[in-house]
Order: C-alpha cells, then sequence, then structure tokens
C-alpha cells in the first residue's frame, strides 16, 4: 500500500522576505561560572564504538537537561552517580546543584558495555533515568520546582536488555490507570548487515503501569514495541497519551516486533502490484503548469472533487481518500487555472503560476508519484546548460565569466545526504504510518520543548531560513505547524564547522548555537532601533535589526550540554556549568 504522503505548510506570515543580515553587537554578556564538585559522567566511545551513528547518538549526547515545567531548572548527572539540579532565581547568588537522587553504583565505573547516564524528565512529577548499563529506572519526583529539597523515590526499576539511551518519555492517564510511555535508543551489532556498517538502530516504545490493588505503588511493564532502522534518528517522540509515534530520520523506521514475537510483513496490494508507475504526468512552461491525473474506469464529471487554493491543490474521487493533497512548489492564480476529463481516462490541470519565470522542480511539495515530461526546447536548452560538464578538464576555459563549479570548493551546506530523510508518524494502535513528509533538502538542525503539554518541536532548514515545526496530532489536516522562524540561521550554522549543539528560547526571542569548544553564538530575533537608522543602498530608513552576539567561556573543556531558557542559556562542560544571562 502506498505511504500516506503529507507536507509541511509554511506559514508565510512568519517569513521575513526584507531580512538584511544580523549586526554583530560587542555588548558583554553577563556570564556566570559554577564549579562542579565532582566532574559530569562522560562516557567517551569505545574502539568498538566507531561508526557514525554512535557518534551521533553517543558522542553528540547533550547530558544537560532542562525542565520544561519550571524555567530555569537544569539537571545533569555527575562521575559519583548523583543526580544534580540547579535552579537559578539570582544570577549573582549561585548555590551549589543539589542533589535529588543517587545511583545505587557509580554509572561510570560498572564494568562491560557502557553509555552515558540520561535523564528524561517525564511530567511536572515524575522523571525516567537511565544508568547507561540498560537498567530503567522511574522516578516520583513530587512537584520539582516547590518541593526541590525532597529527593526522588523510585517506583519502578528493571533491567531492559541491552544498554540504551532515554530520548523521550510522558506520563498519562489511561482507564483511570496512571501510565508511563519511554522511548528507548540503541545501536546494536547486526551480523546480517554485510553490507552496510554491521550494525543496526532500534528505538523501543515502552508502556509501564501502575499494578493494580498494590498498596506500595509499585509500576510494571505492560507492553513493549520494537521499530528497526538503519540510521539514529534525527528526532523521535511519543504522542500525548501514548496514540502514536513521530521520527524524523534518514533512513526510514518501521515496527518489527511486540512483546518480544515478530510483526508479520504486510501483503502488497494487488492494485500496487498492477500500478506501479506514476499515477500523474506533467509538464511546465515559464506561465504554467499542466498535470494530467489517471483517474479510474467510469469516473465522470460528477464523481471529480477539486479544491485549489493560491497554495495548495487537492484532487480526489468520489469519497475515496484524494489521488493528490498537499502544498504546491509555488503560488498559482486560481481564477485563471482548468481542469478537464480527457478520454474518460485522465484529470487534466491547467495551473496559471502567479509569477512567471522560475521553473518548478515538483508540483506537490514532498509528492514523488508523478512523472516530468520535458519539452524538446527545454531539453535542448538544458543541453547547452550542461555542456561544459562534459569536457574532460575540470575547468576548460579558466577566463569565462562564469567558470564551471569545482567540487572541492563545495561547503558543507551544499550537501545532501544520499537517503531523502523523511518525518513519520506512526499509529500507537496498528503501528504503520499515518502521515509521512519528505524532508528532502530541508535539513534537520535541532529539536527544543516549547509547551510541556506538546511534542518537542522541531527545526528544519528551508532554504537560508531555519523553521520550527510543532507536531500537533490532534489536527489531521495540518499535524506539522509552523509556529516560528529564525531569519538567515539556516544559512548561518551551515559555516559554523565546529557546532555541536543549537536551541532556541522558548518564546523564540533568540537562538544559540555551541561550538565544541568555549564559543557561544546568539542570534536575535529583530527589534526595535531607537535611533534612526538608514540602508545606504536603499536609502529607507530601518526600523528594526536583529543582532548577533558572541561569548567565549572561560574553559579549556570541551562542552557537554547546551540548553536555553527564555532569560538564560546554560553551557555544561565537565567540571563547570556556566550560566549566560540572555534576556532580563
Amino acid at each position: 500500500m502506498a505511504l500516506p504522503n503529507c507536507s509541511l505548510k509554511v506559514n508565510r506570515e512568519l517569513l521575513d522576505t526584507s531580512f538584511e543580515s544580523y549586526r554583530l553587537s560587542l555588548d558583554s554578556i553577563p556570564t556566570y561560572n559554577v564549579e562542579l564538585d565532582a566532574a559530569v559522567a562522560e562516557v567517551k566511545l569505545k574502539d568498538s564504538q566507531y561508526t557514525l551513528d554512535h557518534v551521533r547518538a553517543f558522542g553528540m549526547y547533550n547530558y544537560l537537561h532542562i525542565d520544561p515545567w519550571y524555567e530555569d531548572s537544569v539537571y545533569f548527572v555527575d562521575s559519583k552517580g548523583r543526580v544534580l539540579n540547579l535552579t537559578v532565581t539570582l544570577d549573582t547568588a549561585l548555590g551549589k546543584p543539589r542533589e535529588m537522587f543517587h545511583f545505587e553504583s557509580d554509572p561510570i565505573s560498572c564494568e562491560g558495555e557502557q553509555l552515558c547516564a540520561s535523564l528524561s524528565l517525564t511530567s511536572a512529577t515524575w522523571a525516567a533515568l537511565s544508568d547507561g548499563t540498560g537498567k530503567l529506572t522511574l522516578l516520583r519526583t513530587s512537584k520539582r520546582g516547590e518541593s526541590s529539597h525532597i529527593k526522588w523515590e523510585p517506583m519502578f526499576s528493571e533491567r531492559l536488555g541491552e544498554p540504551f539511551i532515554i530520548v523521550h518519555s510522558l506520563a498519562h492517564v489511561r482507564s483511570h490507570v496512571h501510565t508511563i510511555e519511554v522511548l528507548l535508543l540503541r545501536v546494536q551489532k547486526d551480523p546480517a548487515d554485510t553490507k552496510g556498517s554491521g550494525f543496526s538502530i532500534s528505538l523501543e516504545w515502552i508502556t509501564c503501569r501502575k499494578k493494580e490493588k498494590n498498596t506500595e505503588r509499585k509500576y510494571g511493564v505492560r507492553k513493549r514495541r520494537m521499530m528497526k532502522g538503519k540510521s539514529v534518528p534525527h528526532y523521535a517522540a511519543v504522542e500525548p497519551q501514548g496514540k502514536g509515534i513521530v521520527v524524523a530520520s534518514e533512513k526510514p523506521f518501521a515496527f518489527t516486533e511486540v512483546d518480544g514475537l515478530p510483526l508479520e510483513e504486510p501483503l502488497v496490494e494487488d492494485m500496487e502490484v498492477e500500478n506501479p508507475g506514476p499515477i500523474y504526468f506533467w509538464q511546465q512552461t515559464e506561465e504554467d503548469v499542466t498535470l494530467n491525473v489517471r483517474l479510474p474506469e467510469a469516473t465522470t464529471k460528477d464523481d471529480i472533487r477539486f479544491k485549489l487554493t493560491v497554495d495548495c491543490l487537492r484532487v480526489g474521487v468520489g469519497d475515496h481518500a484524494p489521488l493528490l493533497d498537499g502544498q504546491l512548489f509555488a503560488p498559482v492564480d486560481p481564477e485563471a487555472s482548468t481542469w478537464t476529463i480527457k478520454d474518460d481516462k485522465s484529470l487534466e490541470v491547467s495551473l496559471q503560476k502567479r509569477s512567471k519565470g522560475p521553473l518548478w522542480s515538483e508540483v506537490i511539495l514532498g509528492d514523488r508519484r508523478g512523472e516530468y515530461l520535458m519539452s524538446d526546447e527545454q531539453k535542448s536548452q538544458l543541453q547547452q546548460r550542461l555542456s561544459y560538464l562534459t569536457s574532460e578538464d575540470l575547468n576548460p576555459n579558466p577566463e569565462k565569466d562564469k567558470p564551471p563549479c569545482n567540487a572541492q570548493e563545495l561547503e558543507d551546506c551544499d550537501m545532501f545526504p544520499e537517503d531523502s530523510s523523511t518525518l513519520m508518524r506512526f499509529d500507537g494502535a496498528t503501528l504503520k504510518p499515518s502521515h509521512v513528509v519528505s524532508l528532502g533538502s530541508n535539513q534537520f538542525l535541532f529539536s527544543v520543548h516549547i509547551d510541556p503539554s506538546e511534542m518537542p518541536a522541531f527545526c528544519l532548514r528551508h532554504d537560508v531560513d531555519a523553521l520550527l515545526w510543532q507536531p500537533r496530532p490532534n489536527q489531521d489536516n495540518d499535524v506539522w505547524e509552523h509556529i516560528s522562524t529564525f531569519n538567515a540561521l539556516g544559512y548561518v550554522q551551515a559555516s559554523k564547522r565546529d557546532k555541536k549543539f543549537a536551541t532556541c528560547a522558548p518564546n523564540f526571542s533568540y537562538a544559540a548555537l555551541c561550538e565544541c569548544l568555549r564559543r557561544v553564538f546568539i542570534y536575535r530575533q529583530p527589534s526595535p532601533v531607537d535611533t534612526v537608522l538608514f540602508n545606504r543602498k536603499e536609502g529607507r530608513q530601518v526600523g528594526q535589526v536583529a543582532k548577533q552576539q558572541v561569548a567565549n567561556l572561560d574553559t579549556n573543556d570541551p562542552v557537554l550540554g547546551f540548553r536555553a531558557t527564555n532569560e538564560r542559556l546554560f553551557v555544561l562542560t565537565a567540571n563547570n556549568l556556566f550560566v549566560l544571562k540572555v534576556n532580563n
């Protein structure tokens, strides 16, 4: 069965087409330093953990955890096996981090394979903790902001197989029973993978519930679901109420087993075998786009369900699922566009481009089920443009005004992954994909908690900008909502070769990048200026300015953690926790 394709609908009101650049500000950023009495429990990669997936999953792990329910409160695990908390109320009077929980054994001194300890704040009163050896512990924390002096109480502790890190967790009440969902990530040896790295990636979705009729209020595992893939996911999270799971990755994931029993392979429908070709063909000129959509037999004009807006197209037949549905590559003029049935076999749709000239690379964003037909004239023009590529010399005529591109001059921002990344939403009941988005060249930048009642948001590069998307699983027509834009951040971050972490403030007032060593970059949203400024080239007055600030930390230790609140940035190294006052 064909995957249910959909698209990311950009809110153009959140785009700033007149944005020029960031102005470097020399304003100092107040920086405060907390010296740790024990080093952070950093676990470095072993010789056996040599793949890029190991680096992404464990080598780039963010050891600092922020509390979405209580602002300016962060957590980390130190080498003594303590979960420590620092809550800032006054920057000039920072106390020592406070112990909230202590492992039975030091997580960094265990024998055998060892991963970093990982923490996930599940709700305002619960947390999930891994010691890095394969044990999951669920902790009742009480209301952390009000009872920060109360140590956390373990309510569940069990070994769940090979070592893992926790990528997400949440709590909810199902059928009047308190339930906790936890998502675990593993990189495991895979003898069957002879052509690849020899490792496979698994995501295990664990459901724990409070045991009934038990006065000790203990919890047990209710269900275990396993997903497998070939690349570490950029993003993975469980939906509220445990109704589904969202995964973004370079190579797709699929559920393989439930409670240790393998899932049966889905049967391929006969219709898909009979019709493996494209469902529509399309052509274009500078003024319009024409597409022919294949129709079922005996389709009449009354059966057609056609809807066209400036930037969206939907084509359906009767009460069946739409044949085409999504955001158009570029705006069109609905009044000047038409459709007609041809030979009772296809629907011909003519779309009038709103902007004459630019050629489209696809009709509907993310839809790969169409085939582009190029005219003889377009083929000839393309052949002339690309003729220099057939030369045996890299640059046969260097005196030309426009020499060909030299592959050695390409930057990281020009490269694309071999596999097109996908964003997939899996239904929790059927364990099958319900929504699929092809991310294409929309590079994944970071994820961040904006609202603790929602799933984590994720940031993607769109052209030069960075767009923040909030999953809204309850909205059928708009599952991914564009909630904010960081101007030119997509371009800026590509130039930071030593970048390790990126994040943004929950109120979108700034985005921040952090290098492996010492330097932090802050990019503020445009704000009004007090003085009168003019653009020299255009002669117009400038009312707003976007600022860039750079902070240099007083340390030679690598950065291990990086988190942002509306007012502060927290930067964790092996022996220090730095607090940067970004907003007042």
